[in-house]
C-alpha cells in the first residue's frame, strides 16, 4: 500500500519548484507590459524605442494568461501528487523534467518572437492575423510538453489505484488528475489548429485559412482553459484551507461530484464566446448556452460546502448568531486571508460571467473592455490570489524553509494593494465597457470617435489601477524570492484536510474514470459533431484547413 508523505520528497519538490520559477518569471514581464499598457490607454505616456501597443498586448496575455498558470498549476499538481499519492518514480519524475523542458523551450521560442515584432496577434491569434512561424511552433511545444507532464501524472495516479485496489483515492490527487484531463481534452482543440491551420499557413503552404473553423476550435479550448485556471484554486479552497483555519472538510463526496460536473460542462460549450459569428446554426448556440449555464451548479456546490467549512470551524470555537463564525476565521494568516479575498470578488467575477454568456445582454458587453474587465477579476483576481496564498506555504515547504511574521505582515499588505489596483482596473474596464469602449485598442486607435472623451477617465482609472498592480507584483516578487532563499531553514507544513466525522461516505461511482471520460466524450460529439460538419462543408470558396482533408 503506498501512503500519503509527510513531505514531498526533494526529487520531487526541485521538479515542482522549477515550474513555480517559471511561472513568477512570467509574472514578473508579463506585468511590466501590463502596466505599460494602461500607460498608453491612458492617452498620457507613449511607448518608448519604437515598442508596439500590440506587441505589449500579446506579450501580457501570453505571459501571464498562458505561461504563469500552466507553469504554477502543473508545479502545484505534481507536489500534490507526490504529497498524497506517494513520492513519484524516477520514470515519472523524467517524464516531468523532459515535459518541463519541452514547455520552457517553447516559451522562449514564443516569446522570442513577440519580442522581435513578428507576432503582435494576441493571446487569441485570430486569423487573419499572421504570427512567425516560430510563434505556433512554439505553442505546439507547450502544449505537448504539458502532455508529456499530464501522461506522467495519470502513470503516478495509476500506479497509486493499482497498490491500494479499492481505496478512495486521496482526494487532492484525484482533483489534480480531473484538472489535467480537463486540460488535455481542451488542448486537443488548440492543438488540432495550430498545426493542422495556422503552422502550414504560416510557412506559406497553403494561401488561405477557414477563419470560423479556426476560432470554434480555439474556444473550443478557450472556455475550459478558465476551468484550468480555476480547479486548482478550488482544489486548495476545498483541501488547504480548511486545514489552514483548523477546520475540516465538509463533505469530499461533494468536493468530488463539483469536479466532476466541472469537467463535463466546462468544454462543450465554446460557442458561447461566438454568439455574434455568422455560421453557427443559432439551436447549436443555444445548446452550449444552457450547457454553459449548468456550470452554475458546481459554483454553488463549491461555495455552500466551503462556507459550510467556516462555519463549522467557527461552531467549534464558540461562534453564535448567524454570522458569528466569521469573526473567528483567522484573517491574520495570508495563507487564509489572500484565498479567501479571491473567494469574494468571484462573486460579482461569477454574475459577469452570467451576462457574458446570456445571448441578449452580450449584445451589449461583446468586444467591448468589459470582457477585459472579467478575465481580471476571474484569473486575475480570484485565481493569481488564491496562487499567491498557495506559494506562501508551498515554496517554503518545497524549499525547506519557513514564512517569518514580517513577510506574512508584507503578504497581508500585498493582499490589500492588489486588492485596490484591481478594483480600480476592473471597475473601470467594466464600466468604459458599457459605454461601448472597444476591446483590445489603444488611446491612439480611438480617432476621432464620438464616444471616445467619455472612456478617457476611465482609461486615466485603469492606469492608476495598474500602477498599483505593479507595486502589488513588486511585493509578491520580494515574497517569493526570500521565500526560496532567504527565509530561515525549518519545516513548512503542506496542509491537506481531513472529511469531517459527519460526512457521508464516498460513492465509489464518483471513482469511475471510465464513465465519466466516456460521458464528457458524448457531451462533446453532441455538442460539436453536426455544426463542425456544416463548417467544413459550408466552408467558403478557397478556404483551406479541414476541409482538404475530406
Amino acid at each position: 500500500m503506498i501512503k500519503s508523505n509527510s513531505k514531498v520528497a526533494p526529487k520531487d519538490a526541485k521538479l515542482a519548484m522549477v515550474h513555480i520559477y517559471v511561472a513568477f518569471i512570467a509574472l514578473a514581464l508579463g506585468g511590466t507590459a501590463g502596466l505599460l499598457q494602461t500607460l498608453v490607454r491612458s492617452g498620457k505616456y507613449e511607448l518608448p524605442a519604437g515598442i508596439g501597443y500590440y506587441q505589449l498586448l500579446t506579450t501580457h496575455g501570453v505571459l501571464l494568461g498562458l505561461v504563469l498558470t500552466t507553469f504554477f498549476i502543473i508545479g502545484f499538481l505534481f507536489a500534490s501528487l507526490s504529497k498524497t499519492a506517494g513520492t513519484l518514480s524516477d520514470k515519472v519524475r523524467l517524464s516531468g523534467w523532459i515535459g518541463f523542458w519541452v514547455m520552457t523551450i517553447g516559451t522562449a521560442t514564443t516569446a522570442t518572437t513577440i519580442l522581435l515584432g513578428e507576432a503582435s496577434v494576441l493571446y487569441t491569434f485570430y486569423a487573419p492575423l499572421q504570427a512567425h512561424p516560430a510563434f505556433y511552433i512554439g505553442l505546439a511545444l507547450v502544449i505537448v510538453g504539458s502532455w508529456i507532464s499530464g501522461f506522467a501524472m495519470f502513470t503516478h495516479f495509476g500506479k497509486w489505484k493499482k497498490a491500494n485496489k479499492g481505496a478512495v483515492t486521496p482526494l487532492l490527487s484525484y482533483m489534480a488528475i480531473m484538472t489535467m484531463i480537463l486540460w488535455l481534452v481542451s488542448t486537443l482543440g488548440v492543438a488540432a489548429t495550430v498545426l493542422i491551420q495556422f503552422i502550414p499557413w504560416s510557412f506559406g503552404w497553403v494561401e488561405t485559412i477557414d477563419v470560423l473553423v479556426s476560432r470554434t476550435l480555439f474556444w473550443y479550448f478557450g472556455h475550459p482553459l478558465v476551468y484550468f485556471w480555476l480547479l486548482p484554486a478550488y482544489m486548495a479552497w476545498y483541501v488547504v484551507i480548511p486545514k489552514i483555519i483548523g477546520g475540516k472538510i465538509f463533505s469530499d463526496a461533494l468536493a468530488r461530484l463539483s469536479f466532476i460536473l466541472f469537467l463535463l460542462f466546462s468544454i462543450p460549450v465554446g460557442f458561447h464566446h461566438q454568439l455574434t459569428e455568422p455560421g453557427i446554426d443559432p439551436a447549436w448556440k443555444y445548446l452550449q448556452v444552457v450547457l454553459t449555464f449548468l456550470v452554475v451548479i458546481p459554483s454553488l456546490m463549491t461555495a455552500f460546502s466551503m462556507f459550510a467549512s467556516f462555519e463549522m470551524y467557527g461552531r467549534s470555537k464558540g461562534a453564535t448568531g448567524l454570522f458569528g463564525w466569521f469573526k473567528k476565521l483567522p484573517w491574520g494568516d495570508a495563507r487564509f486571508f489572500a484565498p479567501f479575498v479571491g473567494m469574494l470578488v468571484f462573486i460579482p467575477a461569477g454574475a459577469g460571467g452570467i451576462i457574458n454568456a446570456s445571448h441578449q445582454m452580450n449584445q451589449v458587453i461583446h468586444n467591448t473592455i468589459w470582457v477585459t474587465g472579467h478575465f481580471h477579476l476571474t484569473v486575475a483576481t480570484t485565481v493569481i490570489l488564491t496562487f499567491f496564498g498557495i506559494s506562501y506555504w508551498l515554496i517554503p515547504h518545497l524549499t525547506g524553509r519557513v514564512m517569518t511574521k514580517a513577510m506574512n505582515k508584507l503578504a497581508i499588505v500585498q493582499t490589500i494593494v492588489w486588492t485596490i489596483g484591481m478594483a480600480f482596473m476592473s471597475t473601470s474596464m467594466h464600466a468604459a465597457g458599457l459605454l461601448g469602449a472597444p476591446r483590445r485598442s489603444s488611446f491612439s486607435t480611438y480617432g476621432d470617435a464620438a464616444q471616445a472623451h467619455e472612456w478617457i477617465p476611465y482609461q486615466i482609472a485603469q492606469a492608476i489601477g495598474g500602477s498599483i498592480l505593479f507595486i502589488g507584483i513588486i511585493l509578491i516578487l520580494i515574497i517569493v524570492i526570500n521565500l526560496a532563499f532567504f527565509a530561515p531553514k525549518g519545516e513548512t507544513e503542506f496542509p491537506v484536510g481531513e472529511v469531517a466525522d459527519e460526512a457521508e461516505k464516498t460513492p465509489k461511482l464518483l471513482e469511475n474514470w471510465k464513465l465519466w471520460v466516456g460521458v464528457l466524450a458524448v457531451l462533446i460529439l453532441i455538442a460539436y459533431t453536426i455544426p463542425f460538419i456544416d463548417m467544413i462543408q459550408n466552408a467558403p470558396p478557397g478556404s483551406k484547413g479541414f476541409k482538404n482533408l475530406l
